[in-house]
């Protein structure tokens, strides 16, 4: 019962401002709230406090003995969903595929089935001695994907 109400309350948020999603809502059994989420164009701490009040000012707590958590999926977080691939064009990063793949690369294109990577690598020529770099190009489909974060460069 609790979980839909809070439910209900988060989607009605979000819809206030649409360029925001949830990337995760925990409930746990003693009633701890915690609310994960992404953002077009990343969630401010206002975003974080408009979503909270919009949760914690609608649920009863003569009903409900509750705690609440509200936060940004942090930038070491994985990427699970479509848009936040579709978000994090031109930037790096770090996947792990189901076939034990390591490939680092540009995220270059997202859509809702899949994701393109491109990076140089260093192969051995072709013909005669020595290596030549080559840009490499990978689309991977989001099912094949284990791990996906982006790489942050300071």
């Amino acid at each position: 019962m609790m979980r839909e109400k809070v439910a209900q309350l988060l989607e009605s948020a979000l819809d206030e401002n649409k360029s925001m999603f949830l990337i995760d809502l925990n409930i746990s059994e003693d009633n701890q709230i915690r609310v994960i989420l992404d953002g077009d164009k990343g969630v401010t701490v206002d975003d974080c406090i408009s979503v909270s009040r919009a949760i914690e000012h609608n649920l009863d707590r003569e009903e409900y003995d509750f705690s609440l958590e509200v936060m940004s999926a942090g930038a070491s977080e994985p990427l699970t969903l479509p848009r936040q691939f579709k978000k994090n064009i031109g930037r790096n990063l770090k996947v792990k595929t189901k076939k034990e793949e390591k490939i680092e690369g540009e995220l270059i294109s997202a859509d809702d089935e899949s994701c393109t990577l491109t990076w140089s690598a260093r192969e051995p020529k072709p013909v005669g001695k020595g290596k030549v770099t080559v840009q490499k190009e990978v689309t991977l489909p989001y099912k094949d994907i284990v791990e996906a974060k982006v790489m942050i460069t300071f």
